[in-house]
Parts: structure tokens; C-alpha cells; sequence
């Protein structure tokens, strides 16, 4: 990172002022609460005003909207998201000031170093449903975690909380190798796909990343890898790594393995011996595999398996993981946050087996270079539901550089429907939704907006 002579744990001290550029984020504001709670003063920006930038000022913290480098004020460093560049006006007036700045990982990663278990869940997808999952499972053991989830758990009612206890469990993501300033005792890596295009070359840069978070893990402590999955095992080849899966011999797995009303019920057996009882409330055998990756971290770290039943069994998903959000005209509306291909796929394939007469999709793909570097992924996931109505690209962090629209995905999947903006989308589903369907809204942007819309009876 730029204009950071010493470590950021250095600067990390009760009294020293920290300035967060983008303070309202998903892992910007529970870092500020975190941050404050250890002595430091904490003030910060943000571009809109939101419930959180409330939450935040609530608690005394100083919020500027919009910004500026007047805004930095007297701090002693700053801290940003991985979203922000460096012509940010305050990146900028620090670096011209001399204060030095670093990355939310790297804060994050300082602050791990005071837990005695650093539980880390990486992988292409799953992170949230995963890391939400071993929370319930910590919480259910009085284990008083502090937790960092990429969204929102109705169980916080937020996407993290601050505990007493000796474990903090975070979501870690790979894009811009921000998990590499991570300092796991308990790394577990889900899944190795290509994805986040704009930032890594290729898969294989993809895995020299996940090689390198799995090689952060120190003597005594444990890699949990998913023995299904093709990327994670080679990423784990040659370290000895505790693993999970259904179709390889694992060390821990699903036995008896059933559906109740759809979702899956199962008996998890570590190295052949009966652990714990799963009774899931969510559906597919994507979230078997993510509950035997949770499973297999509260082993490691030696929690009973009453509490991995007992915390399994009260878990009914992340906020945006397939998430209902009510009726329309005799139609159920669930959204859920896939927007790579292999989410889509478990996503459709899992909703396409509930029994509904219709399965439609809204989809909004995000980012231009993952929709132009996967395309063909894409297309070929798009053509599973009975109907497709296409949202207009969520550019993110990006410029449209590749010049490619939603529309070249609508012709290249029969019978789709593209909409220009979001109000278009909710116009759309209220001319399809009939008796029987199930409506998904389904991207990583803003496309609940849309079922959102349709549910008020807005245009």
C-alpha cells in the first residue's frame, strides 16, 4: 500500500484518530464500531446517507457525505475499501499530506492477530451462507464470537457483531488479494472458480491466490478444503489440509442424506464416527457442502456436535441468499445475490426442483467484465429457468469499456426479455407473474429493487 512506512497495528492505538472512506460499507462500519471499541477515534465519509451512516452517527461517529479532502480534518491514518481508487479526493489529500493509508483487510488483519481463533471462509461462492452458518454454530455454542459477514444475518440483524469471546470469524475475499492481509488460524476455502477477471489474469492467478491464503494458516492451525471441488483441491495439493465433500472420501461428510419438504437432512460422520445431526432450512446441495465446511471449522476448534445441530437447525439464510420477500398475483418473489455462473446454476437448478409450474428470473449481471470474460457461462445458466427477463448490467466499480450490454445476453437466450432500467424489470414481472411461479431477482447489484417495486405496486 501506498505512503505506509510502518505496519497499520502500529497506528491502531487507543487516541489515534482514523478516518474511513467509506465508512457506510458492509465491512467498513462494523470495522469502525470494532476500531472505536479498542480506544481509537473514529470519523469517516461516505457517498449517500444510509441507515448505517445513522447507526454510525448514533454512536458519536462523525459521517461526512460525499468526498473531500477537507474531510480528513487531523486524523493519524486513513482507511479505505478495496472500491476505492486512488484519485479519490481523500486518498489523494492524504497522500499529498503524508498520512498514511491502507487497505480494510489490512485493519481487519491487524486486528485478527488479538484472537487466539482466526476463523477465515474464502472461496469463489458460498462465503456469506458459510461464515453466516458457522455464526449461528459459535453462537449456539456460547462461544461470544466477533463476526465480519459480507451481508446481512437475521440472527445479528446486521452482517457482524462484537463479542468477548476468543474467536473472530470473518468473510474473506480474494478480489484484489485483499484476504492475503489475513492472519487465519482456521482457513477454509469452499471453492476455486475464475471470477473477478478485472483484477486476477486468469484461473491460475485465481489459485496462486487462494495458494497463498492457505500457506498464511500457521503450525497448529487447519486448512479445511472441499474435496469436491477441482480448484480447492489442487490449491490445497501437498499441504495437509482437513477436508469436506460428498462425492470424494473426505474426513467429513453427509451419511444418510435426505430431503424433508425439499430441504436436506443428513447425518455428518468425521473420520467414520457420528458428529452431528443436520436438519437444514435451506435448500440445495450447495448448502450441504457449505454446512459440512461450517461443520468441519467448529470441529477443528473443538466445539461439540450439539452445537453444530443446534445451530444448523436455527439457520434460515443470509439476507439475499434466496431470501423470500413475499406475493404477486399467486406468484412467490425470493431474491438471492448469484452472479457468477456456477451460482446461478445451483441457484436454478436447486429452485427449479421446489415443485412451482414456472421458474422466472429477473437477472441483472454485475460488473461489465465478468459478464463480457464469462459470457458464454452465462448464457448457457440463462436458459435454465421457463422465463428470463434481463436487467441492464450493474457496472459497480467499473467503465464500460467492452461496450457490452444485457441485450447481446437477450439474444443469445430464447425468448428472454431485456429491460433498460429497473422499473422496466418490475413492469416486466407484473405481465408475467401468475398463479404457481416462482419469481427470483437475482444479481449482486441493486435488481431487489425490482421485486421490491413489484410488491408496492410501483412502476
Amino acid at each position: 500500500m501506498m505512503n505506509n512506512p510502518h505496519p497499520i497495528r502500529d497506528y491502531l492505538t487507543p487516541g489515534a484518530r482514523a478516518h474511513l472512506v467509506g465508512i457506510g460499507g458492509v465491512s467498513m462500519c462494523p470495522l469502525a464500531e470494532v476500531l472505536r471499541d479498542k480506544g481509537l477515534i473514529i470519523q469517516g465519509s461516505d457517498m449517500s446517507e444510509s441507515a448505517t451512516v445513522e447507526h454510525l452517527r448514533s454512536l458519536g461517529i462523525p459521517v461526512s457525505i460525499g468526498h473531500n479532502a477537507d474531510n480528513l480534518g487531523d486524523c493519524d491514518l486513513v482507511i479505505r475499501t478495496a472500491a476505492v481508487h486512488d484519485g479519490n479526493p481523500e486518498i489523494a489529500g492524504a497522500v499529498a499530506r503524508g498520512i498514511p493509508v491502507y487497505e480494510r483487510a489490512q485493519a481487519w488483519g491487524a486486528i485478527m492477530q488479538h484472537y487466539p481463533n482466526a476463523l477465515c471462509v474464502a472461496g469463489t461462492h458460498g462465503k456469506t451462507t458459510t461464515t453466516s452458518m458457522c455464526t449461528h454454530i459459535f453462537m449456539a455454542a456460547e462461544a461470544d464470537p466477533t463476526v465480519m459477514i459480507g451481508g446481512t444475518l437475521p440472527l445479528l440483524r446486521s452482517g457482524y457483531r462484537v463479542g468477548q469471546g476468543d474467536t473472530i470469524i470473518l468473510e474473506s475475499c480474494e478480489y484484489c488479494n485483499s484476504f492475503l492481509h489475513f492472519y487465519p488460524t482456521v482457513a477454509v476455502i469452499l471453492n476455486v472458480e475464475a471470477d473477478h477477471l478485472d483484477f486476477f489474469k486468469d484461473l491460475e492467478d485465481i489459485k496462486r491466490s487462494f495458494r497463498s491464503f492457505a500457506e498464511l494458516v500457521p503450525s497448529g492451525g487447519s486448512v479445511i478444503v472441499n474435496a469436491d471441488n477441482a480448484g480447492a483441491r489442487s490449491v490445497a495439493d501437498g499441504l495437509e489440509a482437513f477436508t469436506f465433500g460428498l462425492e470424494s472420501e473426505a474426513e467429513c461428510t453427509a451419511v444418510n442424506l435426505r430431503e424433508d419438504k425439499g430441504r436436506p437432512v443428513f447425518d455428518i460422520y468425521v473420520r467414520g464416527a457420528f458428529y452431528a445431526h443436520a436438519d437444514l432450512k435451506v435448500y440445495g446441495r450447495h448448502n450441504v457442502l457449505n454446512a459440512l465446511a461450517a461443520a468441519s471449522a467448529a470441529y477443528v476448534l473443538g466445539l461439540p456436535g450439539e452445537a453444530v445441530e443446534k445451530g444448523l437447525s436455527s439457520f434460515t439464510g443470509a439476507g439475499r441468499r434466496f431470501e423470500y420477500k413475499g406475493m404477486f398475483n399467486g406468484a412467490e418473489i425470493y431474491d438471492d445475490y448469484a452472479h457468477h455462473p456456477d451460482e446461478l446454476h445451483a441457484l436454478f437448478t436447486t429452485a427449479g426442483a421446489l415443485g412451482y409450474k414456472r421458474l422466472v428470473a429477473a437477472f441483472q449481471p454485475h460488473t461489465y467484465s465478468r459478464t463480457a470474460k464469462l459470457f458464454d457461462r452465462f448464457v448457457e445458466e440463462l436458459k435454465i429457468p421457463d422465463i428470463v427477463v434481463l436487467a441492464e448490467i450493474y457496472a459497480a466499480r467499473e467503465q464500460n469499456v467492452q461496450g457490452i450490454s444485457s441485450a447481446d445476453l437477450c439474444r443469445n437466450v430464447p425468448g428472454a426479455v431485456y429491460c433498460s432500467t429497473l422499473d422496466k424489470t418490475a413492469d416486466a414481472l407484473r405481465q408475467i407473474a401468475r398463479p404457481g411461479d416462482l419469481i427470483l431477482t437475482v444479481g449482486a447489484g441493486d435488481i431487489f429493487r425490482a421485486g421490491e417495486k413489484l410488491l408496492k405496486g410501483e412502476s
